[in-house]
C-alpha cells in the first residue's frame, strides 16, 4: 500500500494518503482546502485516482478539501451523518467498509470530541486512523459541537484502545512535531486517558482544560457543514489563461502542446545560456532570452502583458526562473514541462 502523512502548518492538521498500488485506487483522509495544490500535485504524480475523500469530523480549525477535491477530482465525499451536513456522497457509519482497489478502511465510532468522529483502521489492525479522539499524548478537546467527556472516554476505550498494541496510531493533529504514537504507548502514557485513569480522573482533566475557541471556528463549522464548499460556489483562485498545474514540489507547470498551440497569447522566455539556443535543441521562435543567472537582475526586462512561459533544456533552470518571477510580482507564470527536450520529443514546432 502506498502511504504518505502530510502536514498543513497553519492548523496543525494531517492528511493521510493511502493507495492500493495495483489498482492505483486511493482514499484522503482530512484534506485542508488551502493544500488542495499540494494533495492534488502529489495523487497525479503518483498515478492515483481518489475514490474518496474522507473526513473523521466536522473541523473546528481548517475547511476541509473534500468539496474541491470532488470538483477538480471526481472523488466522493464521506463522512458522518450526524452533522446534517451537504455535499455528502456516503454517509459513514459504525462499522462500514470503504474499499479502494483491493486496501480497505473499517469505520469505528469514536463519539466524544463532536457527536460524529469516526476512526478509520486497517483491516489487519496495523495502523489506525483517529482525526481528533485519540491524539498523541492528548485526546480531542470536548466543550463545544456536542462534545462529550463521557462519551470520548467510552469511545477511545471500546473502539481504540481495544486494538493491539502494536497499532500504529496515526492522529488528526499534532502541535508538537510528533507524528505518530501506538495503542500500546497511549493506553501506558497517555497524560488524559492512560496509564490506568478511571473515567471520572478524564472527565475532570477534560473539564478543566480552559482552551480557548479555536480561531477558524466561526468559518470552519459552516464551511464544514457545506463540505467544504466556499458560500458563492466557486473554486478560488482558478487560473484562467492556461491548464497550469502545480507540481507536488510547488513549481507551475503547463505542457508543452498547450503552448505550441498558444504562442500568440503568451510571452515565451528562454533562460538558458545564450550558447545554447544555437546548440542541438535550438530554440523558439520570437522567444525572449535572459541567462537564469542574471534573470533577478534583468526580471523588469520580462513584460507582464501576456501570461509567462519559461523554458529551459529539461524544465529545471526554467522551474527556478518561475520561483524568482513569482517573489518579483508576476502571477501568471509556467515552467514548460520538460523543457526543450520534450518540445523536440512531441516534434512541436521551432
Amino acid at each position: 500500500m502506498i502511504f504518505r502523512q502530510l502536514f498543513d502548518l497553519a492548523s496543525s492538521t494531517y492528511t493521510y494518503l493511502l493507495a492500493d498500488e495495483g489498482t492505483r485506487e486511493a482514499v484522503l483522509i482530512d484534506p485542508v482546502f488551502e493544500q488542495h495544490a499540494r494533495d492534488t500535485a502529489l495523487i497525479r504524480e503518483l498515478g492515483l485516482t481518489l475514490r474518496y475523500t474522507l473526513d473523521t469530523h466536522c473541523h473546528a480549525d481548517h475547511v476541509s478539501g473534500a468539496w474541491l477535491m470532488k470538483h477538480v477530482l471526481g472523488s466522493a465525499t464521506a463522512m458522518s451523518p450526524a452533522y446534517g451536513a451537504t455535499n455528502v456522497d456516503r454517509p459513514l457509519a459504525h462499522g462500514d467498509v470503504v474499499v479502494f482497489g483491493a486496501q480497505s478502511l473499517e469505520v469505528r465510532a469514536t463519539p466524544g470530541h463532536t457527536d460524529g468522529c469516526l476512526s478509520f483502521v486497517l483491516p489487519d489492525r496495523s495502523r489506525v486512523f483517529t482525526g481528533d479522539a485519540l491524539l498523541v499524548r492528548s485526546a480531542g478537546r470536548t466543550d463545544f459541537q456536542a462534545g462529550d467527556a463521557h462519551q470520548l472516554f467510552r469511545s477511545i476505550h471500546a473502539q481504540l484502545f481495544s486494538l493491539p498494541d502494536a497499532c500504529a496510531v496515526y492522529p488528526g493533529h499534532d502541535y508538537e512535531g510528533r507524528t505518530s504514537s501506538s495503542i500500546g504507548e497511549e493506553r501506558t502514557f497517555n497524560p488524559r486517558i492512560g496509564g490506568g485513569a478511571r473515567e471520572e480522573d478524564f472527565v475532570g482533566y477534560m473539564r478543566n482544560l480552559g482552551l480557548p475557541h479555536p480561531k477558524q471556528i466561526a468559518v470552519a463549522v459552516p464551511a464544514n457543514l457545506r463540505g467544504g464548499e466556499p458560500e458563492d460556489g466557486r473554486v478560488p483562485n482558478a487560473v484562467t489563461w492556461g491548464p497550469v498545474i502545480t507540481s507536488y514540489a510547488g513549481l507551475p507547470e503547463i505542457a508543452a502542446e498547450w503552448v505550441a498551440t498558444h504562442r500568440g497569447e503568451v510571452e515565451i522566455l528562454d533562460v538558458r545560456a545564450a550558447d545554447e539556443l544555437e546548440g542541438e535543441l535550438g530554440h523558439l521562435e520570437g522567444a525572449r532570452n535572459i541567462p537564469l543567472d542574471e534573470l533577478r537582475a534583468r526580471v523588469g526586462e520580462v513584460s507582464n502583458e501576456r501570461p509567462v512561459v519559461v523554458v529551459c533544456q529539461t524544465g529545471k533552470r526554467s522551474g527556478m526562473a518561475t520561483v524568482i518571477l513569482k517573489k518579483a510580482g508576476l502571477s501568471r507564470v509556467a515552467n514548460v514541462a520538460g523543457g526543450m527536450v520534450r518540445w523536440r520529443e512531441l516534434g512541436l514546432r521551432g
